[in-house]
């Protein structure tokens, strides 16, 4: 593994970003196409998922991009442990993964990722999720989105609704949660619902505060397995 820069280098708004991969080539490409940012710094990488536990613990990092599959420790043990090590400002993790919506993709989900990405996607896109991430919206792309979620629901049935968990949000609050878990954009959840494109933002992070979530995906998870889900 190894890492460069820290928090007091980096210039303000910048997204700093860790690689884990078992591939120093992988590695070394995204360094490559994520240079083309001017937002977005490496500032380590990792070859292993208990080498990534270490480093994303000393360098807290805004987003790692996680490999799943490497030995010494794979990426789904080490998102769970990334996660749990640091409860209030965690780091968003992407999951890279060479397989389109394989059994990884949703483990990954359901130990707290992010969102996933495929290696083979282009250059922009791979700096347009960082980024999005960064920013708390979870998955990459509207269409891609609603499949994992269809996705997700058809392997992971929905729970039975639990008392404890629906009266955490107000009847608005769980309403936006609904139509979220069922692939709703909020500008499609505004027009459903008859309410600005801003009120539905300010419901939904209300939401996600008192569910204790930072981002999109991680809402449509909890709703999945707290009953939340569209009739």
């Amino acid at each position: 593994m190894s890492g460069s820069g820290n928090g007091a280098e980096t210039g303000a708004g910048t997204i700093r970003v860790m690689l884990v991969d078992d591939q120093t080539v992988v590695r070394a490409g995204f360094r490559v196409l994520l240079a083309q940012a001017d937002d977005i710094e490496v500032v380590a990488e990792a070859s292993s998922g208990s080498s990534a536990v270490a480093v994303a613990a000393r360098l807290r990092p805004d987003v790692i991009c996680m490999d799943v599959r490497m030995p010494g420790g794979d990426g789904l043990t080490a998102t769970r442990e990334i996660l749990a090590g640091s409860p209030e400002s965690p780091p968003a993790i992407l999951v890279v993964t060479t397989f389109d919506l394989d059994e990884y993709v949703f483990g990954a989900l359901e130990s707290g990722a992010s969102g996933f990405i495929l290696k083979d996607c282009e250059p922009e896109d791979l700096i347009d999720a960082i980024r999005r991430l960064a920013n708390g919206y979870g998955l990459v792309d509207q269409a891609v989105t609603r499949r994992v979620i269809s996705e997700f629901a058809r392997r992971r049935p929905a729970a039975p609704p639990e008392s404890a968990a629906a009266h955490q949000l107000t009847p608005r609050e769980a309403e936006i949660v609904r139509l979220l878990a069922k692939g709703l954009s909020n500008n499609e959840i505004a027009d459903e619902l008859f309410i600005e494109t801003s009120t539905v933002k300010s419901h939904l992070g209300r939401a996600m505060t008192k569910i204790g979530v930072r981002d999109r995906v991680q809402t449509v998870v909890w709703a999945y397995q707290n009953g939340l889900t569209p009739s």
